[in-house]
Order: C-alpha cells, then sequence, then structure tokens
C-alpha cells in the first residue's frame, strides 16, 4: 500500500470519527452535515429508521437522534477496518433505556434497563465526504436484554426515502 492511500485512509477515518463526535458528543447537526453530501443516506437495521438525502438528514438528527440519546451512552470499538473507500467499525454500545429511542427502538415504551449490545457501522466514503452511513444492530439481543417482545419494535417506523436501501453492494 502506498504511503498517499494510508493517508487517505487515515483522513476517511478521521472524517468518520469526526462525523459520530459531532452527533454523539458536541450534538452539532451543521458540523456533522458538512462531512456529508446532499445524497448521503443513513440507516439503522433491521429498524430501517434513519433518512435518504441530506435534508432527511439534518431533521433525523434534530428530530429522531440528538434529543433522545441516553445521557449515559457509551460506545467501545472492539475493531476497526477501512480502506479507501469505507470505515467498517463493530462496537459495543451501551445505555441506560430511560426514555424513547426512536431512532433505535421506534414503538417500545423505555424498561429503564441498562444494556449493551454489538453494532456494525459501515461508512462509505467519496472524495472526503461520507455518502452512507449504515448500522446492523443486534436487535434481537438487545429487545432480550430488555425484556421486550420480537414484536415490541415498529420496524419501518419512520418512512423509508427514495435510496435509504443504499447503494447496491454496500454490505
Amino acid at each position: 500500500m502506498t504511503p498517499a492511500i494510508q493517508e487517505l485512509i487515515r483522513q476517511n477515518e478521521q472524517l468518520c470519527d469526526g462525523f459520530t463526535r459531532d452527533v454523539l458528543v458536541a450534538r452539532d447537526v451543521d458540523a456533522a452535515l458538512a462531512a456529508t453530501t446532499e445524497q448521503t443516506s443513513l440507516v439503522n437495521l433491521p429498524m430501517r429508521t434513519g433518512a435518504g438525502d441530506r435534508a432527511e438528514l439534518r431533521r433525523y438528527l434534530t428530530e429522531d437522534l440528538i434529543p433522545h440519546l441516553p445521557a449515559d451512552l457509551t460506545r467501545r470499538r472492539i475493531s476497526r477496518t477501512a480502506d479507501r473507500f469505507r470505515v467498517v467499525d463493530e462496537l459495543v454500545v451501551g445505555f441506560t433505556h430511560d426514555r424513547e429511542l426512536p431512532w433505535l427502538l421506534p414503538g417500545a415504551a423505555p424498561t429503564r434497563r441498562a444494556v449493551e449490545v454489538l453494532a456494525i457501522s459501515v461508512a462509505t466514503v467519496r472524495q472526503g465526504r461520507i455518502t452512507a452511513l449504515r448500522t446492523l444492530w443486534d436487535q434481537a439481543g438487545l429487545l432480550a436484554r430488555l425484556g421486550l417482545p420480537g414484536d415490541a419494535v415498529r420496524t419501518g417506523a419512520v418512512a423509508p426515502a427514495e435510496g435509504l436501501a443504499g447503494p447496491s453492494g454496500w454490505w
């Protein structure tokens, strides 16, 4: 691998880490969106919450995600794989389910239980901008740990937009 490719990969990782920091720590939607394109899509699977373009992403971050982040939310990276076009993180996400989480558990009432859940996040980057974000959650494990039945979550509660399914071959 050439030094230029190594630098590109480092820049992609920094871009993705900055987006995450802007959303989860600074809660700065404008700064987060500066790292995206007009067509950036974001989807949480299997619940299919998210956004299909930048305008929807702004609404999603402003209305569905940031106001509903648990105060004790933690993220611990288990592994990261990156190349010229993608940054893939395997994470353990922890929180107390003390509020409604329309981005993760649409329709499920708070259980007040502390939980950790495995998530795989894939960010696609082109020309220095994030073009797609996909997070696959261990929903079955999450529901079991929270004591919720398998049908507690309204899958697709957020209306999918054009392009929400993401580019073919993204996974």
